[in-house]
């Protein structure tokens, strides 16, 4: 588990609810103890996080291309389409 090395102790309440999935995720063999659940669930929720901003900034990045970006997109648009155009889809 990364940053085992470095554990900081916090001392905070939470829902009951998020107790039981922690504990379930034990008691399941998913996690070794209270602090590795806590790491692992943190952790999917980072990379959804990362997943949704990479996603949202992608498809802004395709909305609204401007200046060089614009004109490359056209660009490469042109160059494939005149290659499609040379290849034979019935061979």
């Amino acid at each position: 588990m990364q940053g085992a090395t470095h554990r900081r102790k916090i001392s905070t309440t939470i829902a009951g609810e998020t107790l039981a999935y922690l504990e379930y995720l034990v008691k399941s063999g998913r996690a070794m103890n209270l602090a590795e659940a806590i790491d692992r669930t943190v952790g999917r929720a980072k990379r959804a996080d990362s997943a949704e901003r990479l996603s949202r900034d992608t498809a802004a990045y395709f909305q609204a291309p401007s200046g060089p970006a614009a004109a490359e997109e056209a660009r490469l648009e042109a160059a494939v389409a005149a290659v499609a155009d040379e290849v034979n889809f019935d061979l």
